[in-house]
């Protein structure tokens, strides 16, 4: 996978960057990762910005969501409010995680420190716990990160990129 250009980015936001290509490229059954601020828009995708010489052909590449990272980022921000909104109505806190496990596929969903939202699409054979634990690493490292400051200039790069 080619990640997206980090020409021109800051320290943080580049590091962001290589966090979420980690992870999709070292977690096993992860097809594409977003990662959505708290108002429902793309800051950073797994979608390579060009396909790279060595990567596979179109038609090797999984389908779904990758390579339509908008759609990705409207699920993720979709299953984010439902799943806030149910933890309101049933008085349960805050949601930490949501899952949906479909025939071919499964979308995670994880909350991040500032509101914002890590989404990962995966096959249905991924091995969700390992899925969940890479997931909350990635959180953990981020969640300091996403300052307001990153959130804006990763929004930028994205409209940048569009």
């Amino acid at each position: 996978m080619t990640a997206p250009s980090t020409y021109g980015l800051s320290t943080q936001a580049r590091n962001l960057q290589w966090l979420l290509t980690d992870l999709v490229e070292e977690v096993p059954g992860v097809n594409s990762v977003a990662v959505v601020s708290s108002d429902g828009l793309l800051l950073l995708s797994s979608d390579p910005a060009t396909v790279g010489a060595g990567d596979p052909p179109a038609e090797a590449r999984p389908k779904g969501p990758r390579g339509a990272s908008a759609d990705l980022a409207t699920i993720v921000s979709g299953l984010g409010s439902l799943t806030t909104g149910a933890a309101a109505l049933m008085e349960s806190g805050s949601v930490k995680q949501t899952m949906v496990a479909m025939e071919h596929g499964s979308v995670f969903v994880m909350a991040i420190s500032d509101g914002s939202l890590l989404g990962v699409h995966a096959t249905p054979d991924c091995d969700m716990s390992v899925v969940a634990y890479h997931m909350a690493l990635f959180v953990g490292r981020a969640g300091h990160v996403l300052t307001p400051e990153v959130r804006s200039e990763l929004r930028q790069s994205m409209e940048n990129t569009s």
